[in-house]
């Protein structure tokens, strides 16, 4: 490696390195903010909240490393640039190829990282991060339960108990559960159990009544004993397809073919996202000289411009392949073959200047 490549990719390393953390300080406070949703009324410790952070950390490194690859040869080449180094070097016989060889490692080793992250880390720290959402609400949401005050740290269900004997001991209970919206339920019981389970939370609940209002039907229930079992999670007790390996999803299409066209769209973008790093080799030299004098401000703007018309396009063409207009194929890879076209166009015109 040329001693001018090695001082490039070092500044490129730099630059990408500091734009994953900016990125990924940025998407981490809206899932944190989306959790602390799930989360409120209910304690969790320093320990928990690291834990939670570190598992959020696949999930947005699939999406940051792309974009932090581009912003960092766009504000590299963008520097030497605006410093009149690529006119040196240009003048000096290296040609625009031999100058873009940095991002060519940069990028392969982008690749191989954020395919790690899409293929493996992402759907396995993705069903850490539900189990230890469950853990902390299953485990803590009793402790939220104090006499006299109602409840609300489970998701459309607010509880109201008169006295609680021992942390797992209730008595006088008043539950308004609103899970189904068509079918809402008002329970009140003499006294009942806490009962911890594996991915829930049930109350044994005795001498009570349950009041159950669907459409125009009233309903009252008496009962001696009655199990009233909750999930405190606001997600579904399935496994979401971000949880699923490739391996998983492949055999999931095969097992429900209604869910086919969505499976199959999951997988693909496991692919697709990293692969646009390799786009980025060709397109980050490129948009650096385009973007001419204009440093870093015009640097970023650029990079988010080129990932906000990517996303659209992505989500238009998903879209287009769930309506059955297009096949799966064709929508999970529109954006990545418009995007690669464009970048060789623009990095072959830059190139025979």
């Amino acid at each position: 490696m040329l001693l001018i490549h090695r001082s490039i990719l070092k500044e490129l390393a730099l630059s990408l390195l500091l734009s994953i953390l900016f990125l990924n300080f940025t998407l981490m406070m809206e899932k944190l903010l989306r959790l602390s949703r799930i989360l409120s009324g209910v304690g969790t410790s320093i320990t928990d909240i690291a834990k939670i952070i570190l598992y959020l950390q696949p999930q947005i490194l699939v999406l940051t490393i792309p974009m932090a690859m581009l912003l960092s040869v766009l504000l590299t080449y963008g520097r030497m640039n605006a410093d009149n180094e690529l006119i040196v070097l240009r003048s000096s016989g290296m040609s625009f190829r031999g100058i873009s060889a940095p991002v060519i490692y940069l990028g392969i080793a982008c690749f191989v990282f954020s395919l790690a992250m899409s293929f493996y880390l992402s759907p396995k720290a993705s069903g850490l991060l539900r189990g230890k959402v469950l853990e902390i609400l299953t485990t803590r949401a009793p402790m939220t339960i104090e006499e006299g005050i109602f409840n609300a740290a489970f998701k459309d269900i607010v509880i109201l108990v008169k006295e609680k004997p021992a942390p797992d001991r209730l008595s006088g209970i008043f539950i308004v559960d609103e899970r189904k919206k068509e079918e809402q339920k008002i329970i009140i019981a003499k006294e009942g159990k806490i009962v911890p389970e594996n991915d829930s939370l049930s109350f044994s609940l005795s001498s009570g009544h349950v009041y159950i209002t669907k459409k125009d039907l009233f309903t009252e229930i008496a009962f001696g004993r009655y199990h009233f079992k909750l999930n405190p999670s606001a997600e579904s007790a399935e496994k979401k397809n971000s949880e699923l390996t490739p391996a998983e999803l492949l055999r999931e299409s095969k097992k429900f073919p209604d869910r086919k066209i969505q499976l199959f769209l999951e997988f693909h973008r496991r692919l697709s996202m990293p692969a646009i790093c390799l786009i980025i080799i060709l397109l980050g030299p490129a948009l650096s000289l385009m973007a001419g004098k204009s440093g870093r401000l015009g640097g970023l703007t650029v990079g988010l411009s080129v990932f906000a018309v990517y996303y659209s396009l992505l989500l238009y063409g998903e879209n287009l392949a769930r309506s059955g207009k297009i096949p799966h194929i064709a929508g999970a890879w529109l954006s990545f073959a418009v995007l690669g076209a464009f970048s060789v166009i623009i990095f072959e015109r830059v190139n025979k200047k």
